[in-house]
């Protein structure tokens, strides 16, 4: 699915995070470390190869809401930016610290030049942050910083599950009329 706004674009899609091409950056669950883990981290890292472990090592450790960025070394892409959503009924307050992740990703990406950017489903694999509770912060948090952002033209949520996509695609139409009017 693709929801067209004036200067840029929103794709909600069922893939896999470390086979976005057509991607000029993905983004990167992480962890405060910036390791390897379980989940999207685990999966990146192991795309990435040992290189990207050496990258992260003097950026750690990151808090909740932070965003920092690598090199993608093995993965088809020219960048990583890893974020440290929070842990849901740990970090609070949850919806504020997950709309700072989705932002402050953007606006890295931005201040790169970045042009394309695919998000996962920040925090609602191992950190626990109900997906139903997750969706209407992440889409209204790429909604309003789509709006600031120069270079960003396509924001792609890459999620594991069409009923994901059905989820994410009608929180996208909610942000996107709420911010229109």
């Amino acid at each position: 699915m693709r929801i067209e706004l004036e200067n840029a674009a929103i794709e909600i899609v069922v893939g896999d995070i470390t086979e976005q091409r057509d991607m000029d950056a993905i983004v990167n669950a992480a962890n405060a470390e910036l390791m390897s883990g379980g989940g999207v981290a685990g999966a990146i890292h192991r795309k990435a190869g040992p290189e990207l472990a050496q990258a992260c090592r003097p950026l750690a450790p990151i808090r909740p809401g932070e965003a920092v960025i690598t090199g993608s070394f093995r993965l088809p892409n020219t960048h990583v930016i890893h974020c440290l959503g929070p842990i849901y009924g740990v970090d609070k307050p949850e919806a504020e610290l997950l709309a700072r992740c989705y932002a402050s990703a953007i606006a890295l990406a931005d201040t790169r030049g970045i042009g394309s950017l695919a998000f996962p489903a920040l925090s609602t694999g191992a950190f626990s942050y109900p997906v139903e509770e997750a969706a209407p912060v992440a889409c209204a948090a790429v909604a309003e910083a789509l709006v600031r952002a120069e270079s960003m033209r396509v924001v792609r949520h890459v999620l594991t599950n069409e009923a994901l996509v059905q989820i994410f695609a009608a929180e996208t139409s909610k942000a996107v009329g709420r911010r229109a009017r």
